[in-house]
């Protein structure tokens, strides 16, 4: 799977990047964690700091365009967004299973 970076655009307001890229792969389109985990090695970032908002494939094409946003740090991620979107990139995931751990 390779990760083309198409356009980046700063959004200093919110502590984030837009970006938009372009997947090319040879299977099926990837899951969003995987796209997920592979942008955030290119860029740098850690996983939890990416949110993918949109992975567009044309029917029987190899390549997928997708948006997403990266943040400056995690926990403005977990501000900013909304609540479906952190569970579907499963950002605090992690935290919320300690949370629950601790009051038990």
């Amino acid at each position: 799977m390779d990760v083309d970076i198409i356009s980046e655009e700063e959004n200093p307001m919110l502590h984030r990047t837009d970006v938009t890229f372009e997947l090319s792969h040879e299977d099926a389109t990837p899951e969003r964690l995987q796209v997920r985990d592979s942008l955030a090695a290119k860029l740098n970032k850690d996983a939890d700091e990416v949110v993918i908002r949109k992975l567009d494939t044309k029917f029987g094409m190899r390549t997928t365009v997708g948006e997403a946003k990266v943040y400056d740090t995690a926990d403005y991620a977990r501000d900013v967004e909304q609540d479906h979107m952190l569970e579907r990139n499963k950002i605090g995931a992690e935290e919320d299973a300690d949370a629950e751990a601790e009051e038990a």
